[in-house]
């Protein structure tokens, strides 16, 4: 039997933070919803949509960091009164609106379902300031474009962003898997409090992150015991590092930056600034010519050979055909570039709607389906989590997850082609571990498709179809 109670060892939650409710316009929300009068009414008495976004903000794990930084953002989507809940933990570089449009599919289809998505607390270092008042129309794409990437090149822009230089952001090396599952666990503590079943789910490293909770040890009890199902899409936990690579890895990042750089230009939060002004102007601007094309910042192999529109330029940098391998975690099946026209245009005849991607990154105000200062010391320990079973290299990251032998729920795994068989296989070796029968794993080859590509394929995705039966199996 679950159990559904907190532990009694485990930090008690503070305080819950009142409600704040992020809105995008309706030109790009309402792409993915059509309204809906449900049960549930605010506290006005107004009908509440179950499947607009909602977002909550709770205290998380107290560290060394600003109390401003030790908060939670989650984005919810269902009715309120559904006291079923998936919480679902984002991947590397990814931030909470990704996961919006396979939420919004889900509680379609399971109505007693709520899916909440967890915003890390490295996205409040961002600077949504510009990109908010783009999308409410109070600045042009050029604007914030300047504030954000032409005041690199162009000395006359004298309003720009300002990022954190890295003596300044120091506490972000600590923000590693203790601190991903200790905020992780107020939000399932939260869920739990509503009385009905609570499933965790993650996608690419947060498959590692629900690994990890599930076999972490909170005071001699596991964090499976709270839950009634583990969700892995395209992720999970295999054997950990060797001890000398993580101490390497370690010694590194303690004089280094604490953010990961995927394009290597020393501008850490750039890629999730591309993702954002991109996604959105493919959705508020997509016919008019991309000023990505002109920039200098940008990596040549992202830029069509063509002056592109906003939109085609945002496919061309992610669809798997034409964007850089490095991009692999963010890869989509879009369509392709038009054969003709000035500037190019798009060709939306992928498996993944191009305004569905876009709403994707673009997400909600505050917000983004990015995260623009991933935290290494998170990459790090999670080469630690050795599918929830102790090993030494744990006690260099202090990595608590030992009880990945002792799950009781059912399984959930689904890999694309990036999984190349380690995931299905992972899903496997918990279940083993643990005792699980066989008719309690539940997984799907999708190999069809891109490490990305699960949260966005419209219609026919082979998660939503596979996933909601799981769902609905668990609730009964």
């Amino acid at each position: 039997m679950i159990s559904r109670g907190p532990h009694p060892n485990r930090r008690e939650s503070r305080p819950r933070r009142p409600i704040t409710i992020l809105l995008l316009p309706a030109v790009i929300w309402g792409s993915l919803i059509a309204c809906s009068d449900g049960g549930s009414r605010n506290a006005d008495g107004a009908p509440v949509d179950p499947l607009e976004p909602r977002v909550e903000i709770y205290d998380g794990f107290p560290t060394d960091a600003p109390d401003e930084y030790d908060q939670i953002r989650v984005i919810e989507v269902g009715d309120p009164a559904a006291n079923n809940v998936l919480v679902l933990s984002p991947g590397t570089s990814a931030g909470a609106a990704y996961f919006l449009p396979l939420a919004v599919d889900l509680v379609k289809a399971l109505p007693a379902w709520q899916v909440w998505s967890v915003d890390r607390r490295e996205n409040l270092l961002e600077d949504h300031s510009k990109a908010d008042a783009f999308k409410a129309g109070r600045v042009t794409h050029d604007e914030a474009w300047d504030y954000y990437i032409g005041w690199l090149v162009d000395g006359t822009v004298t309003s720009h962003i300002e990022p954190p230089a890295s003596n300044e952001v120091a506490f972000a090396r600590g923000w590693g898997m203790e601190v991903a599952v200790e905020d992780l666990h107020v939000v399932i503590d939260k869920a739990l409090a509503l009385g009905g079943e609570v499933v965790l789910g993650g996608h690419s490293l947060g498959g590692n992150i629900t690994v990890a909770d599930a076999a972490w040890d909170f005071g001699g009890m596991a964090g499976g015991d709270d839950l009634s199902g583990l969700v892995l899409i395209d992720g999970g936990s295999g054997p950990a590092s060797d001890m000398a690579e993580v101490q390497a890895s370690l010694n590194q990042l303690a004089t280094g930056s604490p953010f990961n750089d995927l394009l290597g230009l020393g501008l850490p939060w750039a890629p999730g600034v591309f993702n954002l002004l991109g996604s959105t102007a493919a959705l508020l601007e997509p016919d008019q010519p991309s000023p990505i094309f002109d920039s200098p910042l940008i990596p040549p192999g992202l830029k069509p050979p063509v002056q592109p529109t906003n939109r085609a330029q945002f496919g061309y940098a992610l669809d798997v055909d034409t964007s850089l391998a490095s991009l692999a975690l963010v890869h989509l099946s879009l369509g392709t570039l038009a054969p003709a026209g000035e500037p190019r245009g798009w060709v939306d005849d992928g498996i993944v709607p191009i305004d569905r991607a876009a709403t994707m990154f673009s997400g909600i105000d505050g917000i983004d389906g990015t995260a623009w200062y991933h935290p290494l010391r998170l990459t790090i320990d999670g080469r630690t989590t050795n599918a929830g079973l102790p090993h030494p290299s744990q006690e260099l990251t202090g990595v608590r997850a030992i009880h990945g032998d002792e799950l009781d729920m059912p399984i959930f795994a689904l890999e694309t082609s990036f999984g190349a068989g380690r995931v299905l296989a992972g899903a496997q070796r918990l279940g083993q571990q643990s005792g699980i029968p066989e008719n309690k794993l539940t997984l799907v080859e999708a190999h069809q498709l891109t490490h990305t590509d699960p949260m966005a394929v419209e219609p026919d995705n082979p998660l939503v179809e596979s996933l909601t039966g799981f769902l609905g199996d668990i609730a009964g």
